[in-house]
This record gives C-alpha cells, sequence and structure tokens, in this order.
C-alpha cells in the first residue's frame, strides 16, 4: 500500500503545472524522485521544498544536504525552517493534490516503514496547506546556489560521506 501512495506522489509531480510545494523532515530522495522534480522545473513548475535546518539524524542531514547542489542547479527552490525542529511531512501540487502523513517523501519510507499518509483532493484543503507552508517559509531561509557554493570543505566531506550511506536506503 505504501508504494501506491509513492506512485501517486510521483504520477502527481509528473501532472504538475503550476507548484509543487514538499515539507520533508528527512530529505533524502531516490533517483525518481530527483528526476521527477527537476522535471517539473523544466515544464515551468514552481517547486519548493521546505526541509529543516537542524535534525536530530546528523547522518541523514548530511545526506539530504548531499542533493541540494543538483538540486539547485535545476533552479528547485530550497528553504531551510529556522528556529524548529522541523518534522512535517507534507506535499501540495497545483494546490488541489495534497498529502499529509507520518511518511517521509522517498521509495523506502513508503515501501518498508509502518507509517501513513492520507491524499486529500480537493482546492479548500490545498488552500489551507498553501497557508501553512508559505507561513513556515515566513521563518526559513532561501538557499541560492551561490551561497551553497561557499560552504566548508569539511561539511563538503560529511555530505560526501552521508551521501554513500543514502544509496544503501
Amino acid at each position: 500500500p505504501y508504494s501506491q501512495i509513492y506512485v501517486t506522489l510521483i504520477s502527481a509531480i509528473n501532472s504538475a503545472e503550476t507548484q509543487i510545494c514538499l515539507t520533508n523532515a528527512y530529505f533524502v530522495p531516490d533517483a525518481q524522485l530527483l528526476a521527477a522534480l527537476k522535471d517539473a522545473v523544466k515544464r515551468g513548475v514552481d517547486v519548493r521544498l521546505l526541509l529543516p535546518d537542524k535534525t536530530d539524524s546528523k547522518l541523514v542531514y548530511y545526506a539530504s544536504r548531499s542533493f541540494y547542489e543538483e538540486l539547485l542547479k535545476a533552479n528547485v527552490k530550497i528553504y531551510e525552517r529556522k528556529n524548529a525542529l522541523l518534522h512535517a511531512k507534507t506535499a501540495l501540487i497545483d494546490g488541489v493534490w495534497s498529502t499529509v502523513g507520518s511518511t517521509n517523501l522517498d521509495w523506502c519510507s513508503f515501501l518498508n516503514n509502518q507509517e501513513i499518509n492520507a491524499v486529500i483532493l480537493g482546492q479548500n484543503f490545498g488552500t489551507e496547506m498553501q497557508t501553512l507552508f508559505e507561513n513556515d517559509l515566513k521563518s526559513s531561509e532561501l538557499i541560492t546556489l551561490k551561497k551553497w557554493r561557499k560552504r566548508s570543505i569539511s561539511t563538503r566531506l560529511k555530505e560526501q560521506a552521508a551521501r554513500l550511506w543514502a544509496r544503501l536506503l
């Protein structure tokens, strides 16, 4: 059942026409999700990721950040939520397709973890999700490619090591 939700999410991203807003505590995307997000940008979709600026898992934190360069080069907008331990797992696509749940937005979580998500279709709920997303952005920092490339060598090495670990997921 979890893999069906993942496939539905990928399908929704692939069908997006205007905007994709993803909030995720542990963002370690597989190749399919990465490609879907980058392809959406190529179609003119505004793709925004809201991710934590700190987390309770350093390994996942650095693995997640190891994908930033690729995403930023593709013009995906990445925001890091400040002054909070972000634990939300949501997606909003074109203001009408939403998912909220305990599952991180990656194949491994949908397939292997005992978690659950609700998928809600409708503009009213979508509007509420959009408002919550925009409120979180007010407490977030937009990560730019220029700023991202100024991080330290030690940080880059931690990301590389964590990325190797992420492939084992």
